[in-house]
């Protein structure tokens, strides 16, 4: 495990930062991962289909070699089945006489029939005539005849011509294999019984069945099979066929090697379409690399350095670009826009300044920073009543052992132990109060906002402008936790929502609100509650519903409660913020409305906005 972490992190030390170096990351690992998915892809195409192109072939010589050795057999009984259905035959069975012995069995009859052996037998198995002749030299041989007669012994007429009147098979003769046709002795027209049969013999060589196969062949006597047999090796396949003898008992085995040239032209295919594609993908990914950096990378650096050039000079002018009619050129077109606007509204702060003579509007003012200053002022408090981490006086007594030469070393390790625990305790004490420092600043920076964006007029429109309303909910809903002594749980959402209203007014009015809702919770008498909001798009508008578990109120009074000076609870006068709330949201196009389930129900304040759907959309995009 701890392998893999360390390999994690080094990748994300050395991981690119810039975007032209994600970019180049991400397009080489798409050619990596299309490499090798194209390359998978031809290998479970290609490969097969050559395979079964290489089946199909071996199949198709095992077929050839069946149809040859099968052939081979038939014309031997072909040959045979004329001679079982001669009438001179069937006259010699009942009376044999010499002159018919040499006119059949003439070497020249056996020449022209091409055949090696023939034989004459009678019904009880004994042979009336036989003879064997080498046909190149026309020489009779004994040896030859003596293990046909012997192989003749051995076939069961009966069985073998049991539905029909001929048939051919293969009979090993020693060390030769010879196909043999046997047919019954009849008269041509089919009448009379059978006087016997008649056996031919046409021996077949390795060189002859290589010329019939096309191919080297060679006959395996010892080995014989029962069924074809591939064995593959890597440039050569070896194909066995069974040759088989009566009954379909095999006697031998034809053997020929085949070159695997599919396999090696389906490799060779494959390597080929491989190199192409990572070729054609890596030249691909180079264009695409090169046209990224030129249509995408060079102007956004562009427009980076011009936003650095704004923010270090503060000097608002529009970058000065090609126009284009893309993405890029949109977003110049809105940066531009976007100066304007900062601009106008920079002009806009500058000439603003609040008139703080009317009375609604101080007061108002005075109300909201108050609500700001309660934050500031509980962490002030918190940090005020906050006692020392350690005692002075055991601290310096504890120096002042320490630097006495003379105690033992084990006191000595025990002080420095309680010295680096006072320390740490310090270090946690001050992270502490910077958080509620920070927090503190947060809620001041609100006040001078505060002070510095109210109205020039009570009755002027507030400007407004397309707002994260998430992100105001979530800042205020951070200075709230401390606007008060309850513990308050907040819950919001966490993606954005935007909608038309003055940032600081919105800011003010959830602030007010969230401070009436933490009032409300510690009316209860808990020492904690929850506050929760949520926001919903219907249609053109936004609703923002916040949710307490206070002491709520009474349904009939909620049209009472946004008038001047109103207040639900008698330890309380004022009502001002509700009041100010009401207007400022009517001021910014939207509305405000307060309600409740009754007494001890907690209550619910839902604010309407017009929805900013342009701002909407381009955020997502």
């Amino acid at each position: 495990m701890s392998f893999f972490r360390a390999a994690f992190s080094r990748m994300g030390r050395y991981a690119p930062r810039s975007l032209g170096a994600k970019l180049v990351a991400i397009l080489t690992g798409i050619a990596l991962l299309g490499a090798g998915a194209v390359t998978l892809l031809l290998a479970l195409v290609i490969t097969p289909s050559f395979d079964r192109l290489e089946q199909q072939a071996i199949d198709g010589h095992i077929e050839r070699t069946r149809a040859a050795l099968a052939e081979y057999a038939t014309k031997v009984r072909a040959s045979v089945r004329d001679y079982g259905d001669w009438n001179e035959s069937y006259a010699y069975m009942a009376a044999p006489n010499r002159a018919f012995e040499q006119d059949s069995f003439a070497t020249s009859a056996m020449v022209n029939l091409g055949v090696n052996g023939m034989a004459y037998v009678a019904p009880d198995g004994r042979i009336v005539i036989a003879r064997w002749l080498d046909l190149q030299s026309g020489r009779d041989l004994p040896a030859m005849r003596a293990q046909m007669i012997r192989a003749i012994a051995k076939i069961d007429f009966r069985t073998a011509l049991a539905r029909e009147s001929s048939d051919s098979f293969y009979v090993r003769l020693g060390d030769r294999i010879a196909a043999f046709g046997i047919a019954k002795v009849r008269r041509t027209d089919g009448t009379g019984e059978s006087r016997g049969h008649v056996v031919m013999a046409r021996l077949i060589s390795a060189a002859q069945l290589s010329t019939l196969l096309q191919l080297d062949a060679q006959l395996d006597m010892p080995h014989p099979i029962t069924a074809p047999t591939i064995t593959t090796g890597e440039t050569q396949i070896r194909v066995a066929v069974p040759v088989r003898g009566e009954g379909g008992v095999p006697v031998a085995s034809a053997t020929y090697r085949v070159p695997r040239d599919l396999s090696e032209l389906g490799r060779s295919m494959l390597q080929l379409a491989v190199g192409g594609t990572i070729g054609l993908l890596l030249v691909l990914m180079a264009v695409l690399s090169l046209m990224i950096v030129r249509l995408v990378l060079r102007p956004l650096n562009r427009v980076e350095r011009h936003m650095g050039l704004v923010r270090k000079s503060g000097n608002l002018t529009p970058l000065t670009e090609a126009p284009r009619a893309d993405e890029i050129g949109s977003l110049v077109t809105s940066f531009n826009a976007m100066l304007s606007q900062l601009k106008d509204l920079r002009e806009q702060v500058e000439a603003q300044s609040f008139k703080l003579g009317q009375s609604e509007s101080a007061v108002a003012v005075m109300h909201n920073v108050r609500n700001a200053l309660n934050p500031i002022s509980t962490v002030l408090s918190q940090g005020l009543a906050q006692a020392p981490a350690t005692d002075r006086a055991l601290l310096d007594r504890a120096l002042s052992e320490l630097a006495d030469e003379g105690i033992p070393a084990a006191r000595r390790q025990k002080l420095a132990a309680f010295l680096a625990a006072v320390l740490q305790s310090e270090v946690q004490a001050r992270e502490e109060r910077k958080e509620q420092l920070s927090i503190g600043r947060d809620a001041l920076h609100n006040v001078l906002e505060i002070i510095g964006r109210q109205q020039e007029q009570a009755h002027e429109r507030p400007p407004v402008d397309p707002c994260d309303v998430t992100d105001i909910v979530a800042r205020n809903a951070t200075i709230a936790r401390y606007s008060g002594s309850n513990s308050i749980a907040f819950d919001f959402p966490s993606l954005p929502h935007w909608a038309l209203a003055n940032r600081v007014l919105l800011s003010q009015v959830i602030g007010n609100l969230f401070s009436n809702a933490a009032e409300a919770i510690a009316a209860t008498g808990r020492s904690g509650g929850s506050i929760s909001v949520t926001i919903a798009e219907r249609g053109q508008q936004v609703e923002i519903t916040i949710r307490d578990d206070g002491e709520g109120f009474d349904p009939d009074a909620a049209p009472q409660l946004f008038q001047r000076g109103f207040s639900t609870r008698a330890h309380k006068s004022g009502g001002l913020g509700l009041h100010w709330c009401a207007n400022s949201m009517i001021a910014m196009g939207g509305s405000l409305e307060l309600r409740s389930d009754g007494k001890g129900c907690g209550a619910r304040a839902v604010l309407t906005l017009q929805a900013a759907a342009t701002m909407a959309e381009d955020v997502a995009a």
